[in-house]
């Protein structure tokens, strides 16, 4: 049997023992109640007659045993009597003198006889309340002394009784009564349990406990069993799964059944979270690089919430920069080759024309001992290999684009990197920005306009690296500076890039304070520009401590 119906059942059999014992006990006391109701109706008929100034005056000048039994039927006593057990649905009105000797009754034969039961406690002034037999079958009666007119003196009783069939007919309608109510009971109890389980089918999705227990094991091996974070969220915006991965990619320690406001998502993991996304998108949380993305889950129409799927691209993001940084390198090498090809070439028709004192001039100059040399002034103030080289293959990509790349007066760096990546890393998305800035005036300068320039300036504070670059751009038109470091802000779009671009600068931005340091805008140019902004253009500045090993490199 179904846990549905097992529990369907269970309930209709508490519903009719609980029904069966409640209405028991109200039927068990009912008769006693009716009996106490009846005596209290007989005892106030009783007392009401007792008190009548006529009954008392007839039952004070009726007294002695040798009464006739014609003559009492024939007296307004009598009549009174009738009348009153008449009108109030008694099975009789006795009245007795202080002998017990009948003075009326319903029964004219057993006038002037003496009573059927025990007088004794009325005659003594006390009033008598019991279920007894008599002449007239079994009552409830009561039993009220009379007094004397004006006096204290008891003259007679009166009797009140009513039929305890009248009782056991009053008992049988209120128990069909009770059961009626307890039927109706019933019934709204078992439909009220049917719908309830309906309720509950409908909640379980038609699932037995064992096949849902399965389904949170299930669930359980699964979801902390994946390299991918998961995070459920319910229509009214509650969390309610978080696997053991989405905590360590986002850094999240809240428990289920927090607000996702709640959890400590950050602003860009918060959005998709709140709005579900086609694409997914890059974020930075803490040291890492993700890919979130969200979509709305229903069944059967009806809203269940999110689900927000979080990858790590923080592997890959590490692998891109060393391939950046090997491309750089590669480039150089490249741009350096077909440069050296190009020299060789003159050199070979210099000799071959006879001449050499041309010849001698144009290695002076290729040696950067000329006024025309081609190597980036000012790198002779720079001993670490690794930026040597980046720089110079920065220096042979901006002239491919037309910008002219040089190292700022104040430059020096004697010693060594101890993270070479991070360095590259962020002095290259620097010098990439400002390149890509300013390549737009570019074609000016070719036509005779302002030069395209970009400006690097790295000075070493003993193991701080302090890295500034500004450029000949239009500057940073956005309204904030600072957006330019959000994840996503960007005014290119390139849809061939997973989680899209503008992740630049803020992954620039997380290695430096990651270090300790920081990345922030010197000046947002254009317009804005400051006096001492040369260039014009956006300026960047970069703190990196304890990056340089100080010394010469071995």
């Amino acid at each position: 049997m179904r846990l549905r119906n097992q529990v369907l059942l269970l309930q209709v059999v508490v519903i009719v023992v609980s029904l069966a014992a409640g209405f028991g006990v109200v039927i068990s006391t009912s008769d006693d109640r009716l009996r106490d109701e009846y005596g209290q109706r007989a005892l106030a008929i009783a007392r009401t007659v007792a008190t009548d100034a006529d009954v008392r005056e007839a039952v004070a000048s009726s007294g002695g045993t040798s009464l006739d039994p014609a003559e009492l039927g024939t007296r307004p006593l009598q009549a009174q009597a009738l009348a009153v057990a008449e009108r109030t649905d008694a099975l009789f009105v006795v009245i007795a003198n202080d002998r017990g000797i009948r003075l009326a009754h319903p029964d004219p034969a057993e006038l002037a006889l003496p009573l059927s039961t025990d007088p004794t406690r009325a005659l003594a002034g006390r009033e008598d309340l019991a279920t007894d037999r008599g002449t007239l079958g079994q009552s409830v009666r009561a039993k009220v002394p009379i007094y004397a007119p004006g006096g204290t003196e008891v003259v007679g009783l009166v009797s009140v009784g009513i039929s305890t069939e009248e009782i056991a007919d009053d008992l049988r309608g209120d128990i069909r009564t009770l059961i009626l109510i307890a039927l109706s009971a019933l019934l709204i109890g078992v439909v009220g349990s049917a719908l309830l389980a309906r309720r509950w089918r409908r909640l379980t999705l038609g699932l037995e406990p064992d096949q849902l227990a399965e389904l949170v094991r299930e669930q359980e091996a699964v979801l902390h069993s994946m390299g991918e974070g998961v995070i459920a969220i319910d229509p009214n915006g509650v969390v309610r799964v978080i696997n053991d991965k989405a905590r360590i990619l986002l850094g999240v320690t809240a428990q289920t059944g927090s607000p996702i406001d709640a959890i400590g998502l950050t602003p860009r993991v918060l959005e998709v979270a709140r709005t579900p996304v086609d694409v997914p998108r890059s974020a930075t949380v803490a040291d890492r690089v993700v890919l979130v993305s969200s979509r709305r889950v229903s069944r059967d129409g009806k809203d269940l919430g999110m689900v927000l799927s979080v990858l790590d691209r923080t592997d890959v993001e590490d692998l891109t920069r060393q391939v950046d940084s090997i491309r750089s390198m590669t480039d150089a090498l490249r741009a350096q080759r077909h440069e050296s090809a190009n020299r060789m070439h003159v050199i070979a028709g210099l000799l071959r024309q006879g001449n050499a004192a041309a010849g001698l001039d144009y290695l002076d100059e290729v040696m950067g001992t000329g006024p025309y040399g081609t190597e980036l002034p000012g790198l002779e103030n720079l001993t670490e290999p690794h930026l040597r080289a980046f720089l110079e293959a920065k220096a042979a990509a901006a002239r491919e684009r037309g910008v002219t790349l040089t190292l700022g007066d104040q430059t020096f760096l004697d010693g060594t990197l101890r993270d070479p990546v991070v360095v590259t890393t962020v002095v290259g998305n620097l010098i990439d920005n400002a390149i890509e800035a300013a390549s737009g005036r570019a074609i000016e300068a070719a036509s005779g306009g302002n030069p395209a320039l970009v400006e690097v300036e790295l000075i070493a504070d003993d193991s701080t690296l302090l890295v500034t670059v500004a450029d000949s751009g239009p500057g940073i038109g956005f309204p904030d500076p600072d957006s330019v470091f959000v994840e996503g802000v960007t005014t290119h779009v390139d849809p061939a890039v997973p989680g899209g671009r503008g992740m630049g600068l803020a992954l620039a931005r997380q290695l430096a304070r990651r270090t300790g340091g920081d990345l922030v805008v010197g000046d947002r140019g254009g317009e804005a520009a400051a006096a001492d902004n040369t260039l014009g253009g956006a300026v960047f500045v970069a703190r990196l401590p304890g990056i340089v090993a100080t010394g010469h490199p071995a």
